[in-house]
């Protein structure tokens, strides 16, 4: 029983923390300026993002003033997701390849400049799942669906572990590789200094004998 409510527990937290980390983010954006966002992305997760600009008066339509442009690119610049002069938006695609995804938030330059409040959420792997429509779809009671989050949970750590253990061991070859470049280079360094004195002292022994004073 101890040991039930020892793992429960760790359960609970595992998935606090997941469920903080999704919260959305609210940030400014000046007029001519860029706001990027990156999110580390595993390969075959799925990624989803929205985002709108909040209205300062909720009385009045929002001005078009308070539009911007978002563009979505992969690691390697290849480009996911592009709107432009909008004010909410959303995106949804699976990730080919492991690294660094860029949100990238720019407004048009205006006179005097414009400062735009924008919410945006984006969320990944178990995170970018819709529970509700899992339960509607499925029938499932309250139980089964959060089995089902806690299963996905500990997936997701799952592989979260073996992406970390392989990022470990690209640096470990990386280091390996380090240290005998630089064995070699020192040895190659230590070879050309006891080339060069031997060189210099045949020269000056030569130009002694030449000169007899040896």
């Amino acid at each position: 029983m101890i040991l039930r409510s020892v793992i429960m527990v760790v359960v609970v937290v595992v998935v606090g923390i997941l469920s903080s980390a999704s919260q959305a983010l609210r940030f400014e954006l000046q007029s001519g300026h860029t706001k990027c966002i990156s999110e580390d992305i595993k390969s075959n997760s799925m990624t989803v993002g929205k985002y709108h600009v909040v209205n300062p008066n909720e009385a009045y339509p929002l001005p078009d003033s308070l539009k911007f442009a978002v563009r979505v690119t992969s690691p390697q610049g290849n480009s996911l997701h592009t709107a432009e002069k909008v004010e909410t938006g959303q995106f949804a695609f699976t990730a080919a390849e492991d690294g660094d995804y860029m949100a990238c938030f720019w407004a048009e330059d205006h006179s005097p400049q414009i400062i735009m409040t924008v919410d945006f959420d984006w969320r990944s792997g178990v995170q970018a799942k819709d529970w509700s429509n899992v339960a509607k779809k499925g029938q499932v009671d309250v139980v089964e669906l959060e089995l089902k989050k806690l299963y996905d949970t500990v997936t997701s750590i799952h592989e979260e572990m073996f992406y970390l253990r392989e990022r470990e061991e690209e640096m470990q070859a990386l280091n390996q590789a380090t240290t005998s470049k630089m064995f070699w280079l020192s040895f190659l360094s230590l070879f050309l200094c006891l080339s060069v004195a031997g060189i210099q002292f045949w020269h000056l022994k030569t130009f002694f004998e030449k000169k007899k004073l040896i």
